[in-house]
């Protein structure tokens, strides 16, 4: 059991961004608002998920929507907490503790801020392990946990329950329409498992390894030593590209932010070009034509000096960045999880998953499982 503090939620930002490869939301404004709710005296609190007792009340919450709207337009700050009294009222049972759907982004963070409010421990794991932009491609959802009932609320604290529905794609596909009524973001909680599914589907532990990624990054600024190559020894990842960006497409499609980017080599990439599609994540990333690192592995984008993560809100012309490749959790690597969450499930039939070498978390692979 841990708390998070001021110093805790500054690197849990960086390392939540990163893993959050280009999407989840920016954790900015999330990160803002924790530390304002630690200075007014909130207490967040962190258990293992090992240490969740069998008929604990667990649920998921964060937001749903485009990143370039959540940017654009600041969350009221409740929206999570009121699906979750929504989700509570509709089923009778009051929540004993939450979990992130999702470690990427602003996703990891708005959980600790329903956990201020609400006085709810935070589960240290999450479904991903990483960020994916639907529903389906949660590991509770993946191993089968029914994903209704479930809640959406947006900034007027207007709700929407659903009851039941058939799985965890049905509800993407009525939860996003009514996200875009919404007026493309709204805040969520679902699905609703108890603490023996959480230990059985989470991935563990995302929450420290999120905070160890942020550290690694501060300590080596601090130390005047390269940050990316900090990134890339904590979380077993690869350096894929160094270039600055000369083009970039982006465009809101039915709830999602679409779109590719397309980079121009420094340094020992030069003379070559790197182009990366993204659904809210970053997807693909193509060398010259040649695929060098798709999904479930994680494409990450960072500053090519301080290796802040870039969202693909913030893609802009002229920035120097560099582009990570960090292999998927195993839990995303099975022929279940592929057929979810693989190239195939994002409109590319003919890529074949080749595995990023190494593993999810390198020394912290153990507890990541």
């Amino acid at each position: 059991m841990w708390q998070v503090d001021e110093a805790r939620i500054e690197a849990i930002a960086i390392g939540a961004g990163i893993l959050g490869t280009g999407g989840g939301g920016n954790p900015y404004y999330g990160k803002l608002q924790v530390r304002r709710l630690l200075r007014q005296g909130a207490q967040i609190t962190v258990i293992a998920l090992d240490a969740l007792p069998d008929d604990a009340v667990v649920v998921s919450v964060g937001g749903m929507g485009a990143p370039t709207v959540s940017i654009e337009r600041i969350p009221r700050g409740d929206e999570w907490l009121v699906a979750l009294r929504a989700l509570e009222a509709h089923t009778g049972k009051r929540a004993t503790h939450l979990i992130p759907g999702e470690i990427g982004g602003a996703n990891a963070l708005r959980p600790m801020v329903v956990s201020a409010l609400a006085g709810l421990p935070l589960v240290d794991g999450d479904g991903m392990g990483r960020a994916f932009p639907e529903l389906q491609m949660e590991s509770f959802a993946i191993a089968g946990i029914p994903a209704t009932p479930a809640a959406l609320a947006d900034i007027y604290h207007n709700v929407v329950v659903f009851p039941w529905l058939r799985d965890a794609k049905t509800l993407e596909r009525y939860a996003r329409a009514v996200t875009v009524q919404m007026g493309g973001a709204a805040g969520y909680a679902f699905p609703m498992l108890s603490g023996a599914q959480t230990r059985a589907t989470a991935i563990p532990h995302t929450l420290s390894f999120a905070a160890a990624i942020g550290e690694a990054v501060l300590d080596a600024r601090r130390m005047h030593a390269d940050p990316i190559a900090a990134v890339c020894e904590t979380t077993g990842g690869h350096l894929l590209f160094r270039g600055k960006i000369i083009d970039v497409q982006r465009r809101l499609v039915a709830g999602f932010a679409r779109g590719w980017v397309e980079l121009e080599g420094l340094d020992e990439y030069r003379g070559t070009h790197l182009r990366i599609d993204f659904q809210n994540e970053y997807l693909i990333a193509r060398r010259d034509q040649d695929v060098v690192a798709v999904v479930p592995d994680l494409v990450c984008i960072v500053d090519a000096l301080t290796a802040e993560p870039v969202t693909t809100e913030v893609l802009r012309y002229g920035l120097r960045v560099a582009v990570l490749g960090i292999p998927a959790p195993r839990a995303l690597r099975t022929p279940e999880a592929l057929a979810v969450v693989g190239p195939q499930a994002f409109g590319y039939p003919d890529v074949v998953y080749q595995p990023l070498p190494g593993v999810y978390g390198a020394e912290h692979a153990e507890r990541l499982r």
